[in-house]
């Protein structure tokens, strides 16, 4: 999966597509996620207000970096949960805390290019990873 450091490659390749191709390349994007067992995917795990299922559990690993394992049922909404996590994957809660999600996505546009149904659930996305970020940092 894409992470922060070639978050401005990978918005330098979806600028450059047609809406189709974005398409794709978030689709793409939600495929090369770390499988989520489905053992997972239950209700503690599952994140409210967005129109298809998503599942995220968040995982401190032994160095206290935080890595999240999520999954969907709908392709491109998998795609835009690989996107919020490229820029937080693998960081320190602190690193978590004091990275604006929203900032680093913004170049994307997502808003613009997807329905609202597809983008509604990417604020509780960015909310349960800062949560997680506040109560294990």
């Amino acid at each position: 999966m894409a992470d922060r450091t070639n978050l401005a490659e990978l918005y330098a390749e979806y600028d450059f597509l047609d809406a189709d191709d974005r398409y794709r390349l978030l689709i793409d994007l939600g495929r090369a996620l770390e499988p989520m067992p489905d053992a997972l995917k239950t209700d503690a795990t599952l994140v409210r207000g967005c129109s298809a299922a998503v599942w995220v559990y968040p995982q401190q690993r032994d160095d206290g970096t935080l890595h999240f394992l999520a999954d969907s049922n709908a392709a491109i909404t998998k795609g835009i949960i690989a996107l919020v996590l490229a820029t937080v994957q693998d960081r320190s809660p602190a690193e978590v805390r004091s990275t604006d999600i929203e900032a680093a996505l913004a170049p994307f546009e997502l808003k613009a290019q997807l329905s609202s149904n597809r983008t509604q659930g990417i604020p509780n996305m960015i909310a349960l990873i800062r949560d997680t970020a506040n109560r294990l940092g």
